[in-house]
């Protein structure tokens, strides 16, 4: 009888999901894609920390929202802080440009962040506690050609990873000119319907939030409830129709949907969503808007931003609702070494080190595996050459170079081969550029 206890195995924490190779290729290539545009947009890289203090979500994003309400993983610290682990990345953002003076110099002030972002939400697909996203933010000037840019820039992303079947809603939501005169005439409509408790306390908070809601029954109460589109003060409805304008031109396809309410409280004026009606109720795929009081309301000067955080996991369900054909590249590495024996290994690895040093990616076989087992791991790594080095070869001062595309192999001197890949390699690149 064995004493032995059985070992606890784990899984991932629920509603979190792993990206593992191959599916993780994919992952990386929506995900630095997506920087890519913004990167070539003029947008420079800003790393946020995972946590900050609480008061800044519940400032930033808006205590009416289920996001600070219902959804934010808090906990106090070892030093009886409360912090949370960011629910979204603009808050974290604006904190960051203040604390460090980014919005002193040339304006505005344009920079891209990604990674993870956590909210306790019910898992289902598309809808994870920990998202992933990857978001721009643009601070420092009121402009509605930077909303174009921005709005744009989104578009250009889905486009650039292979996204086809989305669709682009936007509208307006005013500004201090016209916001408070709304907001009471929201609030009258509102209170004069039979709300629930709850839906009550947050029509007082932030009535456009009653807007937002999804349950079939409050959306039959409020269908006719007056539409921020229809207040809108001759300068916030010339902002609008300029920005709409500036799409138009740049031939940016869009929907105009006067009922759309972002789930985030900061934002003014242009607000949009993208949409992927392939991804049943979890449909929205990424959005963002402009945001004119966050800065002032977080400490800083009183000055307008505009951003948006795209989703990076819904992407990829979009993707694959769609079955689109994504080109990415399944190549792990482009050289895969097979040394046969132990001083061809010793020999081999300096190639593949020299390799690295001229940026070529490059693995090479282990574990003293036979021939037809080491080319498999060549297959597998999808690599474009194989290089074969045995005693025979280690004599001659040769390298067998296997070309895994043409299926054609040459014997090349030692010295040679390094210089002969990269000069390869470099040549396939420059003529798929």
């Amino acid at each position: 009888m064995s004493n032995s206890k059985k070992i606890q195995r784990f899984s991932a924490p629920k509603g979190v999901p792993d990206y593992v190779p191959p599916a993780s290729t994919e992952f990386l290539r929506v995900r630095n894609g997506f920087l890519h545009q913004a990167h070539v947009a003029g947008y420079e890289y800003i790393e946020l920390p995972i946590f900050e203090e609480t008061a800044l979500f519940a400032r930033g994003v808006g205590e009416s929202t289920d996001v600070v309400s219902k959804e934010m993983y808090t906990f106090q610290d070892r030093g009886e802080r409360s912090v949370t682990l960011r629910p979204e990345g603009t808050a974290g953002v604006m904190r960051a440009v203040i604390e460090h003076g980014l919005d002193r110099g040339q304006l505005p002030t344009k920079l891209m962040y990604a990674g993870p972002c956590f909210r306790y939400e019910r898992p289902q697909a598309g809808r994870y506690r920990q998202l992933q996203q990857m978001g721009v933010e643009s601070i420092g000037v009121d402009d509605p050609a930077l909303d174009a840019e921005v709005v744009a820039l989104a578009d250009r992303c889905y486009k650039s990873v292979g996204l086809t079947g989305y669709r682009l809603e936007i509208t307006s939501l005013g500004d201090s000119t016209c916001r408070p005169a709304y907001r009471q005439k929201l609030q009258e409509f509102l209170f004069a319907l039979p709300l629930d408790e709850e839906t009550r306390r947050r029509a007082e908070i932030n009535p456009l939030r009653v807007l937002d809601d999804k349950r079939p029954e409050v959306q039959d109460m409020t269908a006719d409830a007056p539409l921020m589109l229809d207040h809108l003060s001759p300068e916030t409805q010339e902002h609008f129709e300029t920005v709409t304008g500036l799409l138009d031109d740049m031939g940016v396809a869009y929907v105009i949907n006067p009922r759309m309410v972002r789930g985030l409280d900061y934002y003014t004026k242009t607000c949009f969503e993208f949409v992927h009606d392939g991804l049943g109720a979890q449909s929205g795929i990424g959005g963002g808007g402009r945001y004119d009081g966050l800065m002032a309301q977080l400490g800083g000067q009183e000055l307008s931003g505009i951003g948006f955080g795209l989703g990076i996991d819904r992407t990829l369900l979009a993707l694959q609702a769609e079955q689109a054909e994504t080109g990415g590249d399944t190549r792990r590495v482009d050289v895969f070494g097979v040394p046969m024996g132990s001083a061809a290994k010793r020999a081999m690895a300096g190639m593949i080190n020299e390799l690295r040093r001229n940026g070529v990616s490059s693995d090479m076989s282990y574990g003293d595996r036979g021939l037809k087992g080491a080319m498999k791991g060549a297959d597998r790594a999808h690599a474009r050459f194989a290089l074969i080095l045995g005693d025979r070869e280690l004599d001659n001062g040769t390298v067998a170079v296997k070309d895994l595309a043409a299926q054609t192999q040459t014997d090349m001197d030692l010295a040679a081969v390094v210089p002969y890949l990269v000069r390869e390699l470099s040549r396939e690149l420059s003529e798929e550029g």
